[in-house]
Protein backbone atom coordinates (compact mmCIF):
# COMPACT_ATOMS: atom_id res chain seq x y z
CA UNK A 1 0.00 0.00 0.00
CA UNK A 2 0.99 3.65 -0.31
CA UNK A 3 1.68 5.88 2.66
CA UNK A 4 -1.33 8.15 2.13
CA UNK A 5 -3.65 5.12 2.35
CA UNK A 6 -2.89 4.77 6.07
CA UNK A 7 -2.72 8.47 6.93
CA UNK A 8 -5.35 11.08 7.79
CA UNK A 9 -3.18 13.77 6.24
CA UNK A 10 0.29 14.51 4.91
CA UNK A 11 1.04 18.23 4.78
CA UNK A 12 4.05 20.31 3.89
CA UNK A 13 5.67 23.07 5.92
CA UNK A 14 5.38 26.79 5.27
CA UNK A 15 7.85 27.69 2.52
CA UNK A 16 9.42 30.60 4.35
CA UNK A 17 11.63 31.12 7.36
CA UNK A 18 9.82 31.66 10.65
CA UNK A 19 10.97 34.60 12.80
CA UNK A 20 12.72 33.01 15.77
CA UNK A 21 13.40 33.97 19.38
CA UNK A 22 15.19 32.47 22.39
CA UNK A 23 12.05 31.03 24.00
CA UNK A 24 8.65 29.82 22.89
CA UNK A 25 7.50 26.90 20.75
CA UNK A 26 10.18 24.69 19.14
CA UNK A 27 10.37 25.02 15.36
CA UNK A 28 11.45 21.62 14.03
CA UNK A 29 13.88 21.92 11.13
CA UNK A 30 15.73 19.10 9.34
CA UNK A 31 18.77 19.22 11.73
CA UNK A 32 16.34 18.61 14.62
CA UNK A 33 15.10 15.28 13.20
CA UNK A 34 17.11 12.15 13.93
CA UNK A 35 16.39 8.53 13.07
CA UNK A 36 13.32 8.08 15.24
CA UNK A 37 13.88 10.93 17.68
CA UNK A 38 14.09 14.72 17.87
CA UNK A 39 17.34 16.60 18.48
CA UNK A 40 16.10 19.58 20.46
CA UNK A 41 19.38 21.00 21.78
CA UNK A 42 19.86 24.29 19.95
CA UNK A 43 16.39 24.17 18.38
CA UNK A 44 14.90 27.47 17.18
CA UNK A 45 11.83 28.83 18.98
CA UNK A 46 8.91 30.91 17.76
CA UNK A 47 6.34 33.18 19.41
CA UNK A 48 2.68 32.34 20.12
CA UNK A 49 1.62 34.41 17.12
CA UNK A 50 4.09 32.72 14.76
CA UNK A 51 3.09 29.32 16.12
CA UNK A 52 -0.58 29.99 15.26
CA UNK A 53 0.33 31.14 11.73
CA UNK A 54 2.66 28.19 11.09
CA UNK A 55 0.11 25.60 12.28
CA UNK A 56 -2.94 26.84 10.36
CA UNK A 57 -3.09 23.79 8.12
CA UNK A 58 -2.29 21.27 10.83
CA UNK A 59 -1.13 21.64 14.41
CA UNK A 60 1.33 18.84 15.22
CA UNK A 61 0.00 16.68 18.03
CA UNK A 62 0.98 13.59 19.96
CA UNK A 63 1.34 10.66 17.58
CA UNK A 64 2.05 12.77 14.48
CA UNK A 65 5.27 12.17 12.58
CA UNK A 66 7.58 14.88 11.25
CA UNK A 67 9.86 13.96 8.35
CA UNK A 68 12.87 15.74 6.85
CA UNK A 69 12.45 16.49 3.13
CA UNK A 70 16.11 17.48 2.77
CA UNK A 71 19.37 16.41 4.41
CA UNK A 72 19.14 14.31 6.45
CA UNK A 73 16.43 13.34 3.93
CA UNK A 74 14.00 10.69 5.17
CA UNK A 75 14.75 11.06 8.87
CA UNK A 76 11.51 10.93 10.84
CA UNK A 77 10.42 11.23 14.47
CA UNK A 78 7.13 11.15 16.37
CA UNK A 79 5.78 14.09 18.37
CA UNK A 80 5.78 12.96 22.02
CA UNK A 81 3.10 13.66 24.60
CA UNK A 82 3.13 17.24 25.90
CA UNK A 83 5.43 18.73 23.24
CA UNK A 84 3.92 21.51 21.09
CA UNK A 85 5.99 22.19 17.99
CA UNK A 86 5.60 23.68 14.54
CA UNK A 87 7.11 22.69 11.21
CA UNK A 88 10.29 24.45 10.20
CA UNK A 89 11.52 24.66 6.62
CA UNK A 90 11.91 21.51 4.50
CA UNK A 91 9.84 19.29 6.78
CA UNK A 92 6.44 17.66 6.48
CA UNK A 93 3.83 16.30 8.85
CA UNK A 94 2.36 12.79 8.67
CA UNK A 95 -0.77 11.95 10.70
CA UNK A 96 -1.33 8.17 10.75
CA UNK A 97 -4.76 6.56 10.94
CA UNK A 98 -4.51 4.79 14.28
CA UNK A 99 -7.16 2.32 13.18
CA UNK A 100 -4.70 1.06 10.56
CA UNK A 101 -1.21 1.66 11.90
CA UNK A 102 0.52 2.22 15.23
CA UNK A 103 2.31 5.60 14.90
CA UNK A 104 5.45 4.36 16.64
CA UNK A 105 5.48 1.25 14.44
CA UNK A 106 5.22 3.52 11.39
CA UNK A 107 8.30 5.43 12.57
CA UNK A 108 10.30 2.21 12.77
CA UNK A 109 8.95 1.12 9.39
CA UNK A 110 10.00 4.40 7.77
CA UNK A 111 13.53 4.42 9.23
CA UNK A 112 14.12 0.77 8.34
CA UNK A 113 16.61 -0.04 5.58
CA UNK A 114 13.94 -1.24 3.14
CA UNK A 115 11.83 1.94 3.15
CA UNK A 116 14.88 4.20 3.50
CA UNK A 117 16.32 2.77 0.30
CA UNK A 118 13.01 3.53 -1.45
CA UNK A 119 13.00 7.07 -0.04
CA UNK A 120 16.53 7.81 -1.22
CA UNK A 121 15.73 6.40 -4.65
CA UNK A 122 12.97 9.01 -4.91
CA UNK A 123 15.11 12.01 -3.98
CA UNK A 124 16.13 14.52 -6.58
CA UNK A 125 18.26 17.65 -6.68
CA UNK A 126 21.80 18.14 -7.92
CA UNK A 127 23.42 19.69 -4.84
CA UNK A 128 20.86 19.00 -2.09
CA UNK A 129 18.71 15.85 -2.41
CA UNK A 130 15.08 16.48 -1.49
CA UNK A 131 11.72 14.71 -1.50
CA UNK A 132 8.64 15.84 -3.41
CA UNK A 133 5.34 15.75 -1.53
CA UNK A 134 3.76 13.63 -4.27
CA UNK A 135 6.48 10.99 -3.85
CA UNK A 136 6.00 10.97 -0.09
CA UNK A 137 2.26 10.41 -0.39
CA UNK A 138 2.80 7.64 -2.96
CA UNK A 139 5.64 5.99 -1.03
CA UNK A 140 5.08 2.23 -1.30
CA UNK A 141 5.24 0.41 2.04
CA UNK A 142 5.67 -3.29 2.86
CA UNK A 143 2.58 -5.16 4.03
CA UNK A 144 1.51 -4.17 7.53
CA UNK A 145 1.05 -6.88 10.16
CA UNK A 146 -2.16 -6.86 12.26
CA UNK A 147 -2.42 -4.01 14.75
CA UNK A 148 -1.78 -6.24 17.82
CA UNK A 149 1.52 -7.33 16.25
CA UNK A 150 2.38 -3.71 15.41
CA UNK A 151 1.78 -2.76 19.03
CA UNK A 152 4.13 -5.51 20.23
CA UNK A 153 6.89 -4.60 17.79
CA UNK A 154 6.58 -0.91 18.67
CA UNK A 155 6.67 -1.80 22.37
CA UNK A 156 9.84 -3.91 22.00
CA UNK A 157 11.75 -1.32 19.97
CA UNK A 158 10.54 1.67 21.97
CA UNK A 159 11.81 -0.01 25.15
CA UNK A 160 15.32 0.42 23.74
CA UNK A 161 14.61 4.03 22.78
CA UNK A 162 13.22 4.75 26.26
CA UNK A 163 16.43 3.41 27.85
CA UNK A 164 18.52 5.49 25.45
CA UNK A 165 16.46 8.61 26.23
CA UNK A 166 16.79 8.00 29.97
CA UNK A 167 20.56 7.68 29.65
CA UNK A 168 20.70 10.90 27.59
CA UNK A 169 18.84 12.71 30.37
CA UNK A 170 21.29 11.35 32.95
CA UNK A 171 24.25 12.43 30.79
CA UNK A 172 22.83 15.95 30.51
CA UNK A 173 22.30 16.17 34.27
CA UNK A 174 25.83 14.93 35.03
CA UNK A 175 27.39 17.44 32.64
CA UNK A 176 25.31 20.26 34.12
CA UNK A 177 26.47 19.19 37.59
CA UNK A 178 30.09 19.34 36.44
CA UNK A 179 29.63 22.81 34.89
CA UNK A 180 27.90 24.11 38.01
CA UNK A 181 30.65 22.77 40.27
CA UNK A 182 33.32 24.40 38.09
CA UNK A 183 31.54 27.76 38.27
CA UNK A 184 31.02 27.51 42.03
CA UNK A 185 34.63 26.68 42.82
CA UNK A 186 36.63 28.61 40.22
CA UNK A 187 34.42 31.50 39.12
CA UNK A 188 32.46 32.33 42.28
CA UNK A 189 35.22 30.96 44.57
CA UNK A 190 32.73 29.01 46.70
CA UNK A 191 34.99 26.00 47.14
CA UNK A 192 34.97 23.88 50.32
CA UNK A 193 36.33 25.99 53.18
CA UNK A 194 36.06 29.30 51.33
CA UNK A 195 34.36 30.84 54.36
CA UNK A 196 37.66 30.72 56.29
CA UNK A 197 39.82 32.13 53.48
CA UNK A 198 40.78 35.76 53.09
CA UNK A 199 40.56 37.43 49.69
CA UNK A 200 43.07 39.71 47.98
CA UNK A 201 42.96 42.17 45.11
CA UNK A 202 44.23 41.02 41.68
CA UNK A 203 43.91 41.79 37.95
CA UNK A 204 40.86 39.49 38.07
CA UNK A 205 39.33 41.31 41.02
CA UNK A 206 39.16 39.77 44.47
CA UNK A 207 40.57 36.24 44.58
CA UNK A 208 41.35 33.91 47.52
CA UNK A 209 44.73 34.23 49.19
CA UNK A 210 47.02 31.42 48.07
CA UNK A 211 45.63 31.53 44.52
CA UNK A 212 47.79 32.99 41.72
CA UNK A 213 46.77 34.84 38.58
CA UNK A 214 48.14 33.02 35.53
CA UNK A 215 47.75 33.22 31.78
CA UNK A 216 46.24 30.13 30.22
CA UNK A 217 49.52 28.94 28.60
CA UNK A 218 51.11 29.00 32.07
CA UNK A 219 48.85 26.15 33.19
CA UNK A 220 47.56 24.60 29.94
CA UNK A 221 49.54 23.09 27.06
CA UNK A 222 48.21 24.25 23.70
CA UNK A 223 48.76 21.68 20.93
CA UNK A 224 50.87 19.18 22.93
CA UNK A 225 53.68 17.60 20.92
CA UNK A 226 52.99 13.94 20.17
CA UNK A 227 54.70 11.40 17.88
CA UNK A 228 53.01 10.30 14.68
CA UNK A 229 51.11 7.06 15.43
CA UNK A 230 52.33 4.07 13.42
CA UNK A 231 49.24 1.86 13.71
CA UNK A 232 47.64 0.35 10.63
CA UNK A 233 44.27 1.75 11.72
CA UNK A 234 44.41 5.17 13.40
CA UNK A 235 41.33 6.60 15.15
CA UNK A 236 40.27 9.84 13.47
CA UNK A 237 37.84 12.41 14.90
CA UNK A 238 36.18 14.68 12.36
CA UNK A 239 34.56 18.01 13.20
CA UNK A 240 31.16 16.36 12.91
CA UNK A 241 32.04 14.10 15.83
CA UNK A 242 32.09 17.01 18.29
CA UNK A 243 28.91 18.01 20.11
CA UNK A 244 27.77 21.58 20.64
CA UNK A 245 26.62 20.91 24.20
CA UNK A 246 28.33 17.76 25.47
CA UNK A 247 31.81 16.38 26.05
CA UNK A 248 30.93 13.20 24.17
CA UNK A 249 32.61 12.44 20.86
CA UNK A 250 30.51 10.75 18.17
CA UNK A 251 31.31 7.77 15.99
CA UNK A 252 34.98 7.94 14.99
CA UNK A 253 36.59 6.79 11.75
CA UNK A 254 39.71 4.67 11.29
CA UNK A 255 42.34 5.69 8.76
CA UNK A 256 45.52 4.08 7.55
CA UNK A 257 47.54 7.29 7.65
CA UNK A 258 48.02 9.84 10.41
CA UNK A 259 46.95 13.40 9.62
CA UNK A 260 45.72 16.52 11.37
CA UNK A 261 45.71 17.24 15.10
CA UNK A 262 47.06 14.55 17.47
CA UNK A 263 45.77 13.90 20.98
CA UNK A 264 45.38 11.38 23.83
CA UNK A 265 42.90 10.51 26.57
CA UNK A 266 42.27 13.46 28.86
CA UNK A 267 42.84 16.09 26.16
CA UNK A 268 40.21 18.65 25.21
CA UNK A 269 39.36 19.29 21.55
CA UNK A 270 38.25 22.83 20.74
CA UNK A 271 36.91 23.86 17.32
CA UNK A 272 38.84 26.92 16.14
CA UNK A 273 36.85 27.81 13.01
CA UNK A 274 33.58 29.68 12.56
CA UNK A 275 30.74 28.80 13.12
CA UNK A 276 31.82 25.64 14.96
CA UNK A 277 33.47 27.56 17.82
CA UNK A 278 30.52 29.91 18.28
CA UNK A 279 28.14 26.94 18.25
CA UNK A 280 30.07 25.29 21.09
CA UNK A 281 31.81 22.33 19.44
CA UNK A 282 34.10 20.99 22.17
CA UNK A 283 34.99 17.43 23.15
CA UNK A 284 36.77 15.52 25.90
CA UNK A 285 38.87 12.55 24.76
CA UNK A 286 38.31 9.34 26.72
CA UNK A 287 37.61 6.71 24.05
CA UNK A 288 41.17 5.46 23.52
CA UNK A 289 42.12 2.03 24.95
CA UNK A 290 44.97 3.27 27.16
CA UNK A 291 46.90 6.37 28.16
CA UNK A 292 49.65 5.79 25.58
CA UNK A 293 47.33 5.53 22.57
CA UNK A 294 47.25 8.46 20.13
CA UNK A 295 44.40 9.52 17.85
CA UNK A 296 44.19 12.09 15.07
CA UNK A 297 41.55 14.60 14.12
CA UNK A 298 40.55 17.61 12.08
CA UNK A 299 43.16 20.27 11.37
CA UNK A 300 40.55 22.71 12.69
CA UNK A 301 40.96 21.42 16.27
CA UNK A 302 42.96 23.16 18.95
CA UNK A 303 44.14 20.52 21.44
CA UNK A 304 44.32 21.59 25.09
CA UNK A 305 46.04 19.61 27.85
CA UNK A 306 46.45 20.31 31.56
CA UNK A 307 49.91 21.36 32.74
CA UNK A 308 49.19 22.62 36.27
CA UNK A 309 45.45 22.04 36.71
CA UNK A 310 43.53 18.81 35.97
CA UNK A 311 42.10 17.49 32.72
CA UNK A 312 38.47 17.99 33.76
CA UNK A 313 39.15 21.63 34.71
CA UNK A 314 40.58 22.29 31.21
CA UNK A 315 37.49 20.90 29.47
CA UNK A 316 35.07 22.82 31.70
CA UNK A 317 37.09 26.02 31.27
CA UNK A 318 36.97 25.56 27.48
CA UNK A 319 33.17 25.41 27.71
CA UNK A 320 32.91 28.53 29.87
CA UNK A 321 31.47 31.73 28.42
CA UNK A 322 34.51 33.81 29.43
CA UNK A 323 36.95 31.52 27.66
CA UNK A 324 34.82 31.18 24.54
CA UNK A 325 34.15 34.95 24.29
CA UNK A 326 37.89 35.63 24.48
CA UNK A 327 38.56 33.14 21.67
CA UNK A 328 35.71 34.43 19.48
CA UNK A 329 36.91 38.05 19.76
CA UNK A 330 40.34 37.01 18.45
CA UNK A 331 39.05 35.37 15.28
CA UNK A 332 40.40 36.61 11.97
CA UNK A 333 40.32 35.61 8.32
CA UNK A 334 37.92 35.72 5.40
CA UNK A 335 34.20 35.90 6.12
CA UNK A 336 32.85 32.44 6.85
CA UNK A 337 36.35 30.97 7.37
CA UNK A 338 37.53 32.88 10.42
CA UNK A 339 39.77 31.08 12.89
CA UNK A 340 40.92 31.60 16.46
CA UNK A 341 44.28 33.33 16.83
CA UNK A 342 46.11 31.33 19.46
CA UNK A 343 47.80 34.48 20.77
CA UNK A 344 44.48 35.21 22.50
CA UNK A 345 45.21 32.52 25.09
CA UNK A 346 48.06 34.64 26.45
CA UNK A 347 45.46 37.29 27.26
CA UNK A 348 43.15 34.90 29.07
CA UNK A 349 43.76 35.18 32.81
CA UNK A 350 42.62 32.69 35.42
CA UNK A 351 43.11 32.20 39.13
CA UNK A 352 45.20 29.07 39.70
CA UNK A 353 44.12 27.35 42.93
CA UNK A 354 46.43 25.46 45.30
CA UNK A 355 47.20 21.85 44.39
CA UNK A 356 45.07 20.46 47.22
CA UNK A 357 41.94 22.17 45.81
CA UNK A 358 42.65 20.96 42.26
CA UNK A 359 43.17 17.41 43.58
CA UNK A 360 39.93 17.59 45.57
CA UNK A 361 38.07 18.84 42.49
CA UNK A 362 39.53 16.02 40.38
CA UNK A 363 38.45 13.40 42.93
CA UNK A 364 34.86 14.67 42.79
CA UNK A 365 34.54 15.47 39.11
CA UNK A 366 36.54 12.58 37.60
CA UNK A 367 33.87 9.96 38.42
CA UNK A 368 31.21 12.19 36.79
CA UNK A 369 33.17 12.23 33.53
CA UNK A 370 33.63 8.45 33.72
CA UNK A 371 29.89 7.96 34.29
CA UNK A 372 29.06 10.13 31.26
CA UNK A 373 31.35 8.03 29.07
CA UNK A 374 29.93 4.78 30.49
CA UNK A 375 26.35 5.86 29.81
CA UNK A 376 27.29 6.84 26.26
CA UNK A 377 28.82 3.39 25.70
CA UNK A 378 25.62 1.78 26.96
CA UNK A 379 23.61 3.87 24.51
CA UNK A 380 25.81 2.79 21.61
CA UNK A 381 25.24 -0.85 22.56
CA UNK A 382 21.50 -0.27 22.88
CA UNK A 383 21.35 1.40 19.46
CA UNK A 384 23.31 -1.43 17.85
CA UNK A 385 20.99 -4.03 19.37
CA UNK A 386 17.86 -2.08 18.39
CA UNK A 387 19.16 -1.60 14.84
CA UNK A 388 19.83 -5.33 14.54
CA UNK A 389 16.34 -6.16 15.79
CA UNK A 390 14.48 -3.56 13.74
CA UNK A 391 14.70 -5.18 10.26
CA UNK A 392 14.06 -8.67 11.67
CA UNK A 393 10.92 -7.50 13.47
CA UNK A 394 9.61 -5.33 10.64
CA UNK A 395 10.13 -8.06 8.04
CA UNK A 396 8.51 -10.72 10.22
CA UNK A 397 11.70 -12.78 10.40
CA UNK A 398 11.24 -12.60 14.16
CA UNK A 399 7.60 -13.50 14.83
CA UNK A 400 6.21 -11.81 17.94
CA UNK A 401 2.54 -12.65 17.39
CA UNK A 402 2.58 -15.40 20.02
CA UNK A 403 4.75 -13.56 22.54
CA UNK A 404 3.05 -12.64 25.78
CA UNK A 405 3.78 -8.91 25.71
CA UNK A 406 1.50 -6.66 27.70
CA UNK A 407 1.05 -3.45 25.71
CA UNK A 408 -0.45 -0.56 27.75
CA UNK A 409 -3.15 1.45 26.02
CA UNK A 410 -0.96 4.52 26.02
CA UNK A 411 1.84 2.54 24.31
CA UNK A 412 -0.59 1.46 21.58
CA UNK A 413 -1.38 5.11 20.86
CA UNK A 414 2.26 6.18 20.76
Amino acid sequence: MELDEICELIVDCEHKTAPTQTEGYPSIRTPNIGRGYFLLDGVNHVSEETYRLWTRRAEPRHGDLIMAREAPVGNVAMVPQGLRVCLGQRTLLIRPMKSKVNPRYLVYLLIGDDVQSRIHALTNGVTVPHLNMKDVRELVLPDLPPLPVQHKIASILSAYDDLIENNLRRIKILEEMAQNLYREWFVKFRFPGHEKVRFKDSPLGMIPEGWEVKTMPDVVIVRPSLPVPKNDQIPFVSMGCLSENSMLIGEIEYRGKASGARFQNGDTLLARITPCLENGKTGFVQFLPDEEAIACGSTEFIVLRSKALCQEYVYLMARSDLFRDNAIKSMSGATGRQRVREECFKQFLLAQPPVRIINHFHQIIGPLFESIYSLDQRNKNLRRTRDLLLPKLISGELDVSELDIVVPEEAEAR
